[in-house]
C-alpha cells in the first residue's frame, strides 16, 4: 500500500503553465494560486529565469512580498534568448552568474533556495557549470544546485565537483524513463528527485482529447503524444487509472500524483497549476493511500512499450544529455 503519510510538503508549484504554455495567461489567477499554495504548506515554488523572459519571477516576487522565508523558491536556468537563434543553451560560468544576479533582483530576494541548471550544454563541460554554481553557493547567493534532464554520467561527475541538491525530471505514469538507470544513481548519490509534469503535461487528467482540444499557443502542440496519430491509442490506456479513481472517489489527477508520491525513492512532485482550484484539488492525493493491487494495475498498464509517440519533438530530442 502507498504511504499515506505524505503531505504537502512533498509537493511543489510549478509554474510553466502560469505563461500561457497550456493556455491562456491570466496572472490574477496564477497569483491567487501562489497565495493558495503558501497557506496550504506547499514547500516549493519551481520558476525558470526563461519563463515568459523573467516575467513569472517578477509575478513571483510581488506576490511573496512579506512571504519570501515561508517557501522555497527554484529557480531554473541555462537557456538564454539569442537574436539570430532563437532560445539557446548556455551553460557558460558567466551567464550563469549574471542570470543568478538578474532572478535575485527580479525575484526581490537575496538568495534562491535551489539553482538548477535546466539542460547541459554540450558547448561546456558539466563540471564549469557546477563549478560557477558552486561559487554562487559559497557566496550565498544561492543554497543549493540542481541539476534537470541529465544523463547518469553527467550526474556522477556533477556530484565530483559539488553536492546536488536535487534532479529535476520528468516523470509520471506514462513517462518512466528514469527507472532503469537514472533514479537508482540518483538514490546512490543522495539527489533526491524533483518529478515535474507528473500528471503528464495534464493527460492523466482525462482533460485532454488532443489538440483540437488544446488552445492555440498551448506548448503541448509540440509534444508527439498529443498528435491526432498517437492521442487515440494514449487515450485508450486511462482505462485502469479511471477505474483506480472511481473506486476511491478520486480524480485522475488525484490517483495519478499519488502513484508518484508512492516510489521508494520519495520524489518531491512539482504540479503544475495556474487556479486556486486545481491546487486544493491536487493537495487531497497527499491523503490517498493506493492499494497494493492499485499500485500494481497502474504500474502494469503503462508499459513504455504500449505508449504512443515520442516523448519529445526531434529538435528538442536532439538537446537531450546522452553522456556522449
Amino acid at each position: 500500500m502507498s504511504d499515506p503519510k505524505t503531505t504537502t510538503r512533498d509537493l511543489g508549484l510549478g509554474c510553466l503553465g502560469m505563461i500561457g504554455a497550456y493556455g491562456i495567461e491570466d496572472p490574477e489567477q496564477t497569483a491567487a494560486t501562489i497565495c493558495t499554495a503558501l497557506e496550504s504548506g506547499i514547500a516549493v515554488i519551481d520558476t525558470a529565469d526563461y519563463y515568459g523572459d523573467g516575467a513569472n519571477e517578477e509575478l513571483i516576487g510581488r506576490t511573496l512580498t512579506g512571504h519570501r522565508d515561508d517557501i522555497t523558491i527554484s529557480v531554473k536556468t541555462g537557456i538564454r534568448s539569442d537574436a539570430e537563434q532563437g532560445k539557446i543553451l548556455d551553460g557558460s560560468p558567466e551567464y550563469l552568474r549574471a542570470a543568478c544576479d538578474n532572478s535575485l533582483k527580479r525575484l526581490g530576494t537575496d538568495h534562491l533556495d535551489l539553482y538548477c541548471l535546466a539542460w547541459v550544454d554540450p558547448k561546456v563541460p558539466i563540471e564549469d557549470s557546477v563549478g560557477a554554481l558552486g561559487e554562487l553557493l559559497e557566496a550565498g547567493k544561492i543554497r543549493g544546485i540542481g541539476l534537470s534532464e541529465v544523463a547518469v554520467g553527467t550526474l556522477r561527475r556533477a556530484c565530483a565537483v559539488q553536492p546536488i541538491s536535487a534532479l529535476l525530471t520528468e516523470y509520471s505514469l506514462w513517462e518512466r524513463h528514469v527507472e532503469p538507470a537514472i533514479l537508482p544513481a540518483a538514490e546512490e548519490l543522495g539527489v533526491r528527485l524533483w518529478a515535474y509534469a507528473p500528471l503528464g503535461r495534464g493527460f492523466l487528467t482525462g482533460a485532454v482529447y488532443g489538440m483540437s482540444h488544446l488552445d492555440e499557443g498551448d506548448w503541448r502542440h509540440n509534444f508527439p503524444r498529443f498528435l491526432d496519430e498517437h492521442v487515440g491509442h494514449n487515450l485508450a490506456l486511462l482505462g485502469p487509472l479511471r477505474g483506480v479513481a472511481d473506486s476511491h472517489g478520486a480524480s485522475m489527477a488525484q490517483v495519478a500524483l499519488a502513484w508518484v508520491l508512492s516510489r521508494r525513492s520519495a520524489p518531491l512532485a512539482l504540479v503544475g497549476c495556474k487556479t486556486p482550484r486545481h491546487l486544493v484539488e491536487n493537495l487531497e492525493a497527499t491523503n490517498l493511500a493506493l492499494t497494493d493491487r492499485d499500485l500494481a494495475l497502474l504500474e502494469n498498464s503503462f508499459p513504455a512499450a504500449a505508449i504512443s509517440g515520442d516523448r519529445y519533438a526531434p529538435m528538442v530530442a536532439a538537446l537531450m544529455d546522452d553522456d556522449t
